[in-house]
């Protein structure tokens, strides 16, 4: 792995909260089809250098490194989210106590 990499993050133009890390030079032609359909058009959103002790939003700078490294890639997906009903009814009680 890197010590530091230049990095571009797309956005996907199909699926909200979803992004994709790829060295800057990266082609998107070279890219899996799979991904690229899943994907659908990108949307650059910003370049970074990204080195290993980075902390990003859900993830760290190792993990984006490492997967570029094995993957040409690191595809960040939104968050699950199950606990909506959980939050709701905790709201809920709140509010009744």
């Amino acid at each position: 792995m890197k010590e530091r990499e230049f990095v571009s993050v797309f956005r996907s133009s199909k699926k909200n909260d979803t992004y994709l890390f790829v060295r800057r030079e990266q082609k998107w032609e070279d890219l899996p089809d799979s991904l690229r359909g899943i994907f659908g058009n990108p949307v650059h959103s910003m370049d970074l250098v990204l080195t290993p002790d980075r902390k990003l939003a859900r993830t760290t700078g190792k993990q984006v490194l490492e997967a570029i490294e094995e993957k040409d890639f690191f595809l960040q997906m939104p968050e699950e989210q199950e606990s909506y009903v959980v939050d709701f009814n905790r709201k809920l009680d709140q509010r009744n106590s």
